[in-house]
Parts: structure tokens; C-alpha cells; sequence
């Protein structure tokens, strides 16, 4: 009886806490905003005391310039949030964007992303995560597919094993098994917010198709794209170049506006900040 209730009970509020997208897909949302923010604060905390951080004065302006040009395009409720953005001095191919107002680059993609086009295409792809909260709709999926609702305790500090929970969840990692799906999904719809985005702030669209075609040539075999979290590069690439009409719209009346950031790539000699010349 109480499994029944307890289904009933899921049921109930997964249909209250559905939400649709700006692309029109349907998401579950059972976590209070507040919430993931608190998460999201907690695991940059943690991300930041597991990296090193760059001190370089140029890298941090970099980067910095380009969260702001696209900090500038959200909407006010994103726009007045106090972002943080941090530059990891780690040759990690990565960057992320978490709920609260927090951006992580690492220096190893600032190599491999050798424009401010194409380096602002992986920062508007993982802030459009927060804007759609696909975080809060990953763990929600992982309350509901575990069928038991441990809320107080996932939302706790202290549990090592429930804190890599949210941190896969957050985009920090990757899960294998039935959420993966739904990951790709995330990922391509991230994709395609981040192009707009990017193009709305003034940068050329064709810079994310360009980022892309980098990080194909930097070798390495890609696992099958159905036991991967993200698309591969083949299909990222196809599908970024199908929206580039689009996003070209943006970008033409941005640059009609005046939004022409000037965000200057560090130079490859800057100290402590080691380029892949071009």
C-alpha cells in the first residue's frame, strides 16, 4: 500500500512539476530554484579547491570579457544574478556553468578554442544548461527513476557518494545507464540555446562549427555515440552548421546594435598561461 501511495505521490507532482522549454520540450522540475542554486554554489566551492586557479591576468580579462558580453543577452531574472567566473590552470579540455551564477573554464580549452568565437561557443552552450536547468531536471529524473524519494538527504553536505550524485548530475562528470538519453538530449538542446545566445552577443555563429571541427582533430577515439552523454562531434558539427541561417539573423542585428565585443585573446607569451600558437 505504501509503494502505491508513494507512486501516486510521484505521479502527482511530476505532473505539476512539469515545464516546457524554449524549444518546446516537455521537463520535470522537482527541485526549488533556491535549492539549485545552493548545489550549485556548494560544488564550485568544491570544484575550487580540487583545481588549481589560474592567476594570469590576461586569461581571467579574456574569458571574463566574454561571460559579460554574454552575461548582457540573458534575461533580467539571469542577467541580475551575481556570476562568478573562474579561469582552472589545468590542460582539461573542458568549461561548465552551474546554477547560482557560476562559470568554470579550463585553461586546456583555451588552447584548442583559438578565437573568442569559438571559446565563447562552449561558454554559451554550458550557460544555456542553467538557463533550461537541466540540472534540476537531471536529478529530478534520478528521484523518480530510483523510486525513492531521499529529498532531505540528497540535499545535505556530508555524503561523499550523494555529492558525486549531484555533481554527475550538474553536468560535473558522467553517468552511464537509462538517464543517458536524456543527457544527449540536454546536450544538443544546449547547443542550439548557447548558438543563438552567442550570436545575440555579437559573436559569429560559424565559431562553435570551428570549435568543434578543433576538438575532432584532437584525436583520440570518440565511445559510441549511444553510450555517450554528448552527441559526437560528427553530428554536433552537422547539426550546429543546419542552424547557423538562424543564428546568422542574431548576429547580423547585433552587430546592427553596436555588439561588437572586443574580448583579446591572450597572447602566447603571457606569463603562466602557455597558447598552442596558431
Amino acid at each position: 500500500m505504501r509503494v502505491r501511495t508513494f507512486w501516486l505521490a510521484v505521479a502527482m507532482v511530476s505532473i505539476v512539476a512539469c515545464a516546457t522549454t524554449p524549444t518546446g520540450r516537455r521537463q520535470l522540475k522537482l527541485v526549488p530554484g533556491g535549492t539549485m542554486d545552493s548545489l550549485g554554489a556548494s560544488a564550485f566551492a568544491q570544484i575550487k579547491q580540487d583545481e588549481p586557479i589560474s592567476t594570469d591576468v590576461a586569461a581571467n580579462r579574456y574569458v571574463k570579457c566574454l561571460a559579460d558580453a554574454l552575461i548582457a543577452q540573458l534575461e533580467p531574472k539571469w542577467r541580475a544574478q551575481a556570476w562568478e567566473v573562474v579561469v582552472f590552470d589545468s590542460d582539461t579540455v573542458n568549461a561548465f556553468a552551474l546554477p547560482g551564477g557560476k562559470i568554470g573554464v579550463y585553461r586546456g580549452l583555451m588552447e584548442v578554442a583559438q578565437t573568442p568565437d569559438q571559446l565563447v561557443a562552449v561558454m554559451g552552450h554550458e550557460v544555456a544548461h542553467v538557463l533550461v536547468e537541466h540540472g534540476n531536471e537531471r536529478i529530478s529524473q534520478n528521484i523518480v527513476v530510483q523510486g525513492t524519494v531521499v529529498t532531505a538527504g540528497i540535499f545535505t553536505s556530508g555524503d561523499p557518494v550523494l555529492q558525486q550524485s549531484v555533481m554527475a548530475a550538474l553536468g560535473i562528470g558522467a553517468q552511464l545507464g537509462v538517464l543517458l538519453p536524456y543527457s544527449r538530449k540536454h546536450e544538443s538542446e544546449a547547443d542550439s540555446i548557447g548558438l543563438d545566445l552567442m550570436a545575440k552577443a555579437g559573436f559569429h555563429p560559424k565559431g562553435a562549427v570551428e570549435l568543434w571541427q578543433n576538438m575532432s582533430k584532437l584525436g583520440g577515439k570518440e565511445p559510441p555515440q549511444f553510450l555517450s552523454t554528448h552527441p559526437s562531434h560528427t553530428t554536433r558539427i552537422q547539426d550546429l552548421t543546419k542552424q547557423q541561417t538562424k543564428a546568422m539573423t542574431f548576429y547580423e542585428q547585433a552587430k546592427a546594435a553596436g555588439r561588437k565585443p572586443n574580448c583579446v585573446r591572450p597572447n602566447p607569451e603571457s606569463k603562466g598561461f602557455t597558447l598552442t600558437p596558431e
